[in-house]
């Protein structure tokens, strides 16, 4: 199996149409393997080599979950949950993300020669279709009023995208697996959609295991004289997305209203979803937890992504700091 092709020929173009498990073991067994994983290879699995490349793809082919995240029979919210859900302000951008990522990793499939990495993307293509089938089922169901979605155009620069792509769910997963565990200690979301929106999160704690191992491994067989180009390409991403993070995304639908959507959801949403009294330094330590206890159950030889945690140690470090100032100033002026 080497290309989005073939993936599709064997997993079927609707979630709708994804076969039934057999029984709820099935089920149970299906989301432990994808939460758990160890390579039968021995010694280490350094970037670059054979080894680390087979283990990548085998990874994201093993723990592929067949039956979830799923299509539900969505409950019946009362009219304070269904307004607390619906006015969030995530779900235009949250399809349009997923439509985006299945396009740009399907694009960036096609370019890669390697059939391990080659299958591997595209697995991850198909897995971002499926999380936008299940989003736009919810706004479907929930009648969430959104902003018609813009055509979903081919990237001219294919590497950049796919960069951007790679990069940006790091960032945002990282934030999100903290955002979701205060969902569900706080009861915003039904359990019913808890449980829905559970493999989604699990899901994408293996795309990005499998975006930092990929680029581990490209920058180690990419041939000298195109690293420097391709390394201030990185910081040109970064740079994008910081940009990106600081600016709300406008747009109007049909109608003339206008749909306001906030990049930087997954790290100042907290307060939006939650009660819980929750100082921003205990945020990013939920999040640094909640990432460590996603990437548990797989191989400590793969590689985790490192940014977002960084930046979340340093926002939790300068805010405990400033706390411990501010405390001593009120101290002394009593």
């Amino acid at each position: 199996m080497g290309s989005l092709s073939d993936i599709y020929s064997r997993l079927p173009d609707s979630v709708d149409d994804l076969p039934p498990p057999p029984d709820n073991a099935a089920v149970v067994e299906a989301d432990y393997k994808a939460r758990h994983w160890v390579s039968p290879l021995k010694g280490p699995l350094k970037p670059g080599s054979d080894a680390h490349k087979k283990a990548i793809a085998a990874m994201f082919r093993e723990t592929f979950n067949p039956y979830r995240p799923s299509v539900i029979d969505w409950p019946k919210l009362d009219p304070e949950t269904l307004h607390r859900i619906t006015s969030l302000p995530i779900w235009d951008i949250a399809v349009q993300t997923e439509g985006k990522a299945r396009l740009r990793m399907a694009a960036y499939a096609r370019l890669v020669t390697d059939p391990d990495i080659k299958d591997a993307i595209s697995r991850n293509a198909w897995e971002e279709n499926r999380h936008k089938e299940v989003l736009s089922k919810l706004v479907e169901a929930y009648d969430i009023k959104m902003a018609p979605e813009p055509p979903y155009v081919e990237p001219k620069d294919v590497e950049w995208a796919y960069l951007v792509t790679g990069f940006s769910e790091c960032v945002d997963s990282f934030f999100a697996f903290g955002l979701f565990e205060l969902a569900q200690r706080s009861g915003f979301f039904p359990p019913e959609l808890i449980d829905t929106f559970e493999p989604v999160m699990q899901e994408e704690c293996r795309h990005i295991l499998l975006f930092a191992n990929w680029l581990a491994w490209y920058r180690a067989v990419m041939p000298w004289w195109r690293r420097p180009f391709f390394e201030m390409k990185v910081w040109a991403v970064w740079a994008f997305l910081a940009y990106e993070r600081m600016s709300l995304a406008s747009s109007v639908d049909d109608k003339g209203e206008v749909h306001t959507q906030d990049n930087n959801f997954t790290v100042t949403g907290a307060k939006d979803i939650a009660d819980i009294q929750l100082n921003l330094p205990d945020f990013m330590d939920l999040c640094l937890e909640e990432d460590e206890r996603r990437f548990a159950g797989y191989d400590a030889r793969l590689l985790r992504p490192t940014t977002a945690p960084a930046i979340a140690r340093v926002i939790r470090d300068v805010g405990r700091g400033w706390q411990f100032v501010s405390g001593l100033v009120r101290a002394n002026r009593r």
